[in-house]
């Protein structure tokens, strides 16, 4: 667990990119937050959003959104930084004009949870760049990538992820071993 409270990362350009949390700034960062009920039941499902250079959010929100700034189930809670370097072409620009063609295409689609949702819009996003050569990226990937890779923005955001998938186990388990031992 990352606490990311005014991370400088410099990148091999030179340039430095904050993540600021309070201002919600995560700059070539993949973010995620839980989605109440789903998340409680499997908490490596949620709901993802990508990044500008700038930090600025873009996620499919729903049918014919595409939100800026305000994710569709509230401040990301984890946050996965990617290297600019490993996108095809003039990194930054590269990066910036993919998550911008992604958004504008999700503008155009309706939300499908299963099918067509937020993980493809950002799976569309690093295709369109070529990110780490690939054109491969998936919700399923993307899936267990973000959830492996991600770091929580702060033990609030942990707690925001864990608390009630670890209470209501712990109610079942309860619920089990009562009935079970009877």
């Amino acid at each position: 667990m990352a606490e990311a409270d005014d991370i400088d990362i410099m990148n091999y350009h030179g340039g430095f990119e904050k993540i600021d949390p309070k201002n919600t700034r995560y700059p070539y960062c993949i973010v995620w937050t839980p989605i109440p009920i789903l998340s409680w039941l499997l908490p490596f499902i949620g709901h993802m959003g990508i990044c500008t250079s700038s930090g600025v959010i873009r996620d499919f929100a729903g049918s014919y959104f595409v939100s800026e700034d305000n994710m569709g189930f509230g401040r990301p809670t984890k946050y996965w930084k990617l290297d600019v370097d490993k996108v095809c072409g003039n990194g930054p620009a590269t990066w910036d004009k993919a998550v911008h063609d992604a958004s504008e295409e999700y503008k155009c689609r309706p939300h499908n949870l299963c099918c067509d949702n937020c993980h493809s819009h950002v799976a569309m996003a690093l295709n369109l760049m070529h990110y780490n050569n690939s054109t491969s990226w998936n919700m399923v990937n993307l899936c267990l990538l973000s959830f492996i890779h991600g770091k929580h923005i702060s033990c609030a955001a942990f707690l925001k992820t864990w608390l009630p998938f670890i209470m209501l186990s712990g109610v079942i388990a309860t619920f089990l071993l009562t009935f079970n031992l009877q």
